[in-house]
């Protein structure tokens, strides 16, 4: 059997120092050591096929190298499932194990999981939910590095990262205006979070940005669901003055717009334009015509949670930071100018 490569190995082949390979090979000191070196060190470890002893290193370092997430939901539906990837990509490239638990919004349950990943002494942990909202952190996290996930906290000391909801509807409205469109309708959620207040904000700002404004009969909240979306479009859509564009909270509500603009007899997009949020492909892409949307950023915000926390992990000087991460539109064939 062919005897494992260590560091030393690596040094004698190198003609280097066991020092300067182990910063060359680190991702935190690896800037401690001249550039062509550390290309130099990182080809010869290669071609013996030296794998650095991460847990040794994390012993050395007192750290475990594993990082928890704790979610409520995520994990169990198709909406936010991204923030995993993202955080578990982010998680891998720099050595770590990303270890996930899902309470199913059970309290209890959390606060046990929360426990149970002390216990494997991770690092520092994610605390994850699937629509971005006020939380409480629990106590169960006091003294933990702890970065919130598609979430905000009063608690200053922990960093955040959220969706833009404010670009979101402001970009919703300039595709819609920049097709064409004067009367303009939104379907809000009914709920008091972040995204729906965010999201009409940012809606009327782009509107009046062009001279437009989103009065009290153009506006209609309802539950976020696709029969909340349909009852809130029949609303709107029965009006004399209806509107020739709509802008629904999600996915799922512009599914609804659509069925209550075929049960009126209206086409998409040539009787009416739609624009929704998420992205969710099961929706946006299934319906006919397909729907443009804005999309949240799942993946990027599950990636800036993870660097954040090991860039604290490491510094626990760093600045505490609440990112606000931009949601793109995706534009499908939802979006038409008006008739005549």
């Amino acid at each position: 059997m062919a005897t494992k490569v260590n560091i030393r190995d690596v040094a004698k082949a190198a003609g280097v120092s066991v020092t300067t390979v182990s910063h060359a090979l680190s991702e935190t000191h690896s800037s401690r050591v001249n550039a062509r070196t550390v290309e130099h060190i990182k080809a010869v470890a290669g071609d013996l096929g030296y794998a650095p002893n991460r847990l040794a290193s994390g012993l050395r370092n007192q750290r475990s190298q594993i990082l928890g997430l704790v979610s409520d939901e995520i994990t169990t539906t198709p909406f936010a499932g991204a923030m995993i990837q993202g955080a578990q990509d982010a998680a891998s490239e720099h050595g770590h194990l990303l270890m996930v638990v899902n309470s199913g919004l059970d309290n209890e349950l959390e606060k046990h999981e929360i426990r149970a990943l002390k216990q494997h002494q991770v690092d520092g942990i994610i605390y994850a939910r699937m629509y971005n909202q006020l939380v409480s952190v629990p106590e169960e996290l006091q003294g933990m590095p702890t970065i919130v996930l598609d979430a905000t906290t009063d608690n200053p000391e922990l960093s955040s990262v959220v969706p833009d909801e404010f670009g979101a509807g402001e970009s919703a409205a300039g595709l819609l205006v920049e097709a064409g469109h004067r009367r303009i309708g939104m379907i809000n959620n009914e709920d008091d979070i972040p995204a729906a207040h965010g999201r009409l904000a940012g809606f009327r700002a782009g509107l009046e940005r062009h001279g437009l404004g989103l009065g009290p009969g153009q506006l209609v909240s309802a539950h976020p669901s696709t029969a909340g979306g349909r009852e809130a479009a029949f609303r709107l859509l029965s009006r004399a003055d209806r509107p020739t564009a709509l802008f629904c909270f999600n996915d799922q509500m512009a599914m609804g717009a659509y069925q209550a603009a075929g049960h009126l007899g209206l086409t998409i997009p040539a009787d009416l334009s739609v624009v929704g949020v998420d992205n969710l492909e099961l929706i946006a892409d299934g319906l006919w015509p397909g729907l443009s949307t804005v999309a949240l950023p799942h993946y990027e915000m599950g990636r800036w949670a993870v660097l954040q926390l090991l860039a604290e992990l490491e510094n626990p000087r760093t600045p505490r930071a609440h990112e606000s991460s931009s949601c793109p539109l995706v534009v499908r064939d939802s979006v038409a100018p008006p008739r005549g």
